[in-house]
C-alpha cells in the first residue's frame, strides 16, 4: 500500500497499520526512511513561520533555515532513536514482549503519519501567527501523534497496556 494511503488509514486505525507494517518483517531501512521523511516534513512545515519571523524581526532568513535544517534533519533523528529505546525499555518493564525494532517503527510511523497536522500547524504559524488557532492546531497534532504512537506501541509490544 502507498504511504499516503497508510497515513490515511492510520487516522482510522493506527494499530492495524502498524500491525501490517510489522508483518513485513524488520526492515531498518524502511523505519529510517519513515523517520527522515517525518523530519523533512517538519522542517518544511517551519518554513512559513521562519519566513514570518525573519520579516517581522528583520533577521536574516538563511541562518534561521540552517538552524532548523540542522535541528530537524541531523539532530532530531538521534533524539527519536533514544526516545524509542526508552519507550521499549518502559514497555518491557510493563510486560511487553516486542522488540526494539517494533518500538522504533511505532514511534517513527506515528511521527510520519501525524505530519499532515504538523504541516497545517506550520501554515497557521506562518500565516496567522501566535494565538488560539495556533494552539488548537498544535493540540490536534499532539493528540494525534500520541494516539498513533501509543496504539502502535501497544501493537508492537502485544500486551503492554492491553
Amino acid at each position: 500500500m502507498a504511504i499516503s494511503k497508510d497515513i490515511l488509514a492510520t487516522y482510522r486505525g493506527p494499530a492495524t497499520v502498524v500491525r501490517r507494517l510489522l508483518s513485513m518483517g524488520p526492515r531498518e531501512d524502511r523505519a529510517l526512511v519513515y523517520l527522515m521523511a517525518g523530519c523533512a516534513l517538519v522542517f518544511t512545515s517551519q518554513l512559513p513561520a521562519l519566513s514570518r519571523q525573519a520579516y517581522l524581526t528583520g533577521a536574516e532568513l538563511n541562518p534561521l533555515l540552517g538552524g532548523a535544517l540542522l535541528g530537524w534533519v541531523f539532530i532530531a533523528p538521534l533524539f527519536f532513536y533514544v526516545l524509542a529505546a526508552i519507550s521499549h525499555a518502559v514497555a518491557l518493564g510493563l510486560g511487553g514482549r516486542g522488540d526494539w525494532y517494533g518500538a522504533r517503527l511505532a514511534l517513527f510511523w506515528a511521527f510520519l503519519a501525524s505530519a499532515p497536522l504538523i504541516l497545517l500547524y506550520g501554515l497557521v504559524a506562518g500565516f496567522v501567527g501566535p494565538g488560539p488557532a495556533l494552539n488548537l492546531t498544535g493540540g490536534f497534532w499532539v493528540v494525534a501523534f500520541l494516539w498513533f504512537w501509543i496504539a502502535g506501541l501497544r501493537e508492537a509490544e502485544k500486551g503492554v497496556m492491553a
